[in-house]
């Protein structure tokens, strides 16, 4: 079966975004001819939450899926527990598989915010990863030497350091590249801390009698505080944040993402990025540019109008200080501002609240609070940090 062929949107869905493309010009032959190709893409849910990073290739493989590409999509239930350490300075250790499960409950829900999920083939490698066994194993093994593993630059750097390397990480390599084979991917996706693992999946194809699949890898992106966007981190911006955390964060990033997040995070025409990017070297505001950034990330998950609310929410309370009209409300007149924290979930627990209070960062209708003592009445309105608010009924 042949897909609609539109050389410009080739172009970019070979470049916007991407690092490197294995192989390129056979990529772009077999794109040009119209063939339909099965485009893989697979995500550990090592966190109940997809981010904007994970994002870059659900983008991408949106992309795929609007020139009428077959999308696979692959929940790694099975390598979520085992775990993947290729951007990791350390070992990771194993996750408990009711922990996975919590984790993966939502992430069909979280991909349909990008995908079609009515068009994409989902699957869930623990299917044939649990089946194979110490036979199977050691002939996929058998295709890799040692040497190659170790001459990635984070295993190679743990081992300069005397850290320690489980004879499990070399396993995740694998399994990963037996997805491909299970699927018989034309073309797999990911970012460039998986380079190795996604040639693994050619050499894997290969060793099983399958073309070998090409491989495009997207740029990873930086988070909220500058380091790679990673949940071990907490500097992620989730595709489930509500509108006004989002735009937030995203107002929150350095100037210097602004065009990169355009890039990978949005789908604005590149003209239009190009022409943002002349304007910032012209001396246009940044935080002008950056608004125009958020208002389209955030109308990518949750539409046009609650994207334009959460613009308005973000300059009532960032830039006017007001407060906004739409606040949480809660029953909880008359009693302790701890348990009042704790209740309306804005700290976690009453150290927690404690400790947001000894730094300042809570207030009942504009009045700083410095007193864990303090009664709340009626009608109060109790503002944490810049961001968070609840009327008090």
């Amino acid at each position: 079966m042949k897909t609609n062929v539109d050389e410009k949107q080739i172009k970019g869905l070979l470049t916007r975004g991407v690092n490197e493309v294995i192989d390129f010009s056979h990529l772009r032959k077999r794109l040009l001819s119209g063939e339909k190709l099965r485009i893989k893409l697979g995500i550990d849910p090592t966190s109940p939450h997809i981010h904007l990073g994970r994002a870059v290739s659900l983008l991408k493989l949106r992309d795929f899926q609007n020139l009428g590409h077959k999308v696979v999509f692959i929940i790694g239930d099975f390598t979520g527990v085992v775990g993947d350490t290729s951007d990791k300075e350390s070992e990771r250790p194993m996750l408990f598989k009711k922990q996975v499960e919590e984790n993966m409950k939502t992430y069909i829900r979280q991909a349909g915010k990008i995908l079609d999920m009515e068009k994409t083939e989902i699957c869930h490698n623990s299917t044939w990863l649990k089946k194979l066994g110490y036979e199977e194993i050691g002939k996929q093994a058998n295709q890799f030497s040692l040497a190659e593993f170790i001459n990635r630059e984070n295993i190679k750097k743990r081992l300069n350091l005397g850290t320690r390397v489980s004879l499990r990480e070399l396993l995740y390599p694998l399994m990963q590249g037996y997805d491909s084979v299970e699927v018989k991917a034309d073309v797999e996706l990911g970012g460039t801390d998986q380079r190795f693992n996604l040639l693994a999946g050619r050499t894997l194809q290969e060793y099983y009698g399958q073309k070998p699949q090409d491989v495009m890898m997207t740029n990873l992106i930086l988070g909220t505080d500058g380091r790679k966007m990673s949940s071990s981190w907490g500097n992620t911006i989730n595709i489930v944040d509500k509108p006004s955390e989002m735009f937030g964060k995203i107002m929150s990033l350095t100037d210097d993402l602004i065009i990169t997040y355009f890039e990978h995070c949005t789908r604005v025409d590149m003209d239009k990025v190009k022409k943002y990017s002349e304007e910032l070297k012209a001396g246009k505001n940044p935080k002008d540019v950056k608004m125009d950034l958020a208002y389209e990330i955030t109308k990518i998950y949750w539409g046009e109008k609650k994207s334009e609310e959460a613009k308005d929410y973000f300059i009532t309370v960032f830039q006017k200080k007001g407060i906004p009209q739409e606040i949480s409300k809660m029953k909880l007149a008359n009693k302790n501002i701890l348990e009042i924290l704790v209740l309306s979930k804005l700290a976690k627990s009453k150290s927690d609240a404690r400790r947001l209070i000894g730094q300042k960062g809570v207030t009942v209708d504009g009045k700083t609070i410095e007193s864990t003592e303090e009664t709340v009445k009626k009608g109060s309105i109790i503002q944490k940090g810049k961001r968070y608010f609840v009327k008090i009924i």
